[in-house]
């Protein structure tokens, strides 16, 4: 009989074994949109594996100011430092979309990679497939236009939703992108118009997905096709 689902691509690909063994320690939580996984600086006590929810990591500076820095989704795992033998992190971590998430305990999770086997081979590969969403951050932010970047990050909202739809304000995208809040909303115009999406009171629909790519600089395509390279069974949907 095949698995249940639990609607995390991490924890899917495990064995029903390795399943079996994390479930009782698995709790399943509320997160609410804004509220702040892990602070800068702070010691981290649990990982969380997002199912319908999506969590932004950002970069905070002195100033207030804030880029993001990576998404994750049901693809992967939030509080990577605690399987990397950190413990703390210098970037923040926030609920971007309200959902849901699995969280596991730190030392459940450092026991688990520990043995070696299917957790510790998946934790490297989707780490080092969130290393390239990070770098390929930097880039875009630094060389590609507002227009661009918007939808890079639209597209790599959107892969990790279940519809189409992301409940976001023009001003919370412009502090995730780190550029003004006129940059956003003469991006997300110039969209509207174009007939790729449509903009309401802080709900943002896709209605042309296909365009949207083609709007977009390579830096999505370069994510999305490391991401599957390394974690084949995960590719967005």
């Amino acid at each position: 009989m095949p698995l249940m689902s639990m609607n995390n691509q991490l924890l899917d690909a495990l064995s029903g074994a390795e399943r079996k063994r994390l479930r009782p320690r698995l709790e399943l939580v509320d997160m609410p949109l804004g509220d702040v996984v892990y602070e800068s600086g702070r010691h981290i006590d649990y990982v969380y594996f997002p199912t319908t929810c999506i969590v932004s990591l950002l970069y905070v500076l002195e100033s207030g100011a804030s880029a993001e820095i990576a998404v994750v989704g049901h693809e992967g795992v939030v509080g990577i430092s605690i399987f990397m033998g950190g413990e703390t992190t210098p970037s923040r971590a926030v609920v971007q979309s309200e959902g849901k998430a699995y969280r596991l305990p730190g030392p459940a999770m450092k026991e688990e990679f520990t043995r070696g086997r299917a957790m510790q081979h998946l934790m490297l590969r989707y780490t080092q497939s969130l290393i390239t969403q990070m770098a390929q951050t930097a880039v875009c932010n630094r060389h590609h236009s507002v227009d661009q970047q918007l939808c890079r990050w639209l597209l790599l909202s959107i892969d990790r939703l279940p519809s189409p739809e992301i409940t976001m304000t023009q001003e919370l995208i412009a502090n995730m992108l780190g550029v003004r809040r006129e940059g956003v909303t003469e991006a997300a115009g110039k969209l509207q118009k174009a007939g790729v999406i449509s903009y309401r009171r802080g709900h943002i629909k896709v209605l042309n997905r296909p365009k949207l790519e083609n709007m977009s600089c390579e830096c999505y395509e370069v994510v999305r096709l490391e991401t599957e390279r390394l974690l084949p069974l995960m590719a967005p949907h």
